[in-house]
């Protein structure tokens, strides 16, 4: 018998074949998009940068909402791929997801994608009350508003998408009570802005002359647009860095204010990095970009390590 190979499209979303090796279970989970899950670690960001993860009560909060987090979103995958499933259908990469495929049944998830966003906000009520569920809240809210009518809306759907991020961010500080810097804020938000543009430039190269019948707002932007609104969202980022840096260096001691200014440069250095894949039109799977460039995983281990030293020496 001639050996099975895997074909590399049908590895998105999971690393398993298209259909039917699995079970419905394992379908779930590959529905739920474990690979998307590092988004999460956007929780950390204002707890690190505000030196707080060095307590252990602190650091085990933000871990718990970290959890909350995929739960949370993996019921958002969930409601959205039934929705999206003609759509995806369409879709070189996407028609290989389960629900697209038919390996899930549409009513199992549309079961259980509600049950999982509803846990998830009423345990993000018990670990820090009424301001993290509702960040959660809203984050569905946003979402399944998003699934079902914002994406056609030009514009609307990036700001979103973007506000996903966003909103992990924020609900970091708010499960630890930490104030979030208005700098902090600011390159979040056009950070988020430059990740979705770019993920929505390398739909409207791969998909080509289709890109209007998976996703009606690429019929209505043009490429060069896109690549307007990420220069824009990039600028405004190094910007808000750099003067965010500065803060620090104003608010530290001495002896740890070259650390923050020292953090410029491999945080430039990884969004030009980024920035390269995007030119390229690899940006469609941010994550994917995150788990396998080599370089762009060192130079923010760079970054991190500057900045922590910067935070916690």
């Amino acid at each position: 018998m001639a050996p099975v190979v895997a074909d590399p499209v049908a590895l998105e979303n999971g690393g398993m074949p298209p259909v039917a090796q699995g079970s419905v279970a394992l379908g779930l989970l590959r529905s739920a998009r474990p690979r998307q899950w590092i988004k999460n670690i956007l929780v950390f960001a204002a707890p690190g940068a505000a030196g707080v993860l060095s307590n252990v009560h602190d650091a085990l909060r933000v871990l718990a909402t970290f959890g909350i987090w995929c739960l949370v979103s993996s019921g958002t995958y969930l409601v959205n791929d039934v929705l999206d499933a003609e759509a995806d259908r369409l879709h070189p990469l996407k028609r290989h997801r389960p629900i697209a495929s038919g390996s899930v049944p549409i009513p199992l998830a549309i079961s259980v994608g509600p049950v999982a966003m509803a846990g998830g906000i009423g345990l993000a009520f018990l670990l820090a009350g009424g301001q993290l569920a509702g960040v959660l809240a809203i984050y569905c809210a946003i979402t399944i508003s998003y699934s079902v009518r914002l994406k056609h809306e030009p514009v609307i759907d990036l700001f979103c998408v973007a506000s996903g991020f966003i909103l992990r961010a924020i609900s970091g500080g708010l499960a630890v009570g930490v104030p979030l810097s208005n700098w902090f804020l600011i390159v979040a938000s056009f950070g988020s802005l430059f990740l979705v543009t770019g993920k929505r430039s390398a739909e409207y190269i791969q998909l080509g002359e289709l890109r209007a019948q998976h996703r009606a707002t690429l019929g209505a932007y043009s490429h060069s647009f896109l690549v307007f609104v990420r220069t824009v969202a990039a600028g405004a980022t190094l910007t808000a860095y750099c003067l965010w840096a500065f803060e620090k260096v104003a608010l530290a001691r001495q002896h740890r204010a070259i650390w923050f200014q020292l953090s410029i440069v491999p945080f430039v250095l990884a969004l030009l990095l980024y920035a390269l894949h995007l030119d390229a039109g690899d940006g469609g799977a941010p994550e994917e970009i995150a788990l396998t460039d080599r370089r762009l995983q060192a130079v923010a281990a760079i970054w991190v390590c500057l900045f922590a030293i910067g935070v916690y020496a």
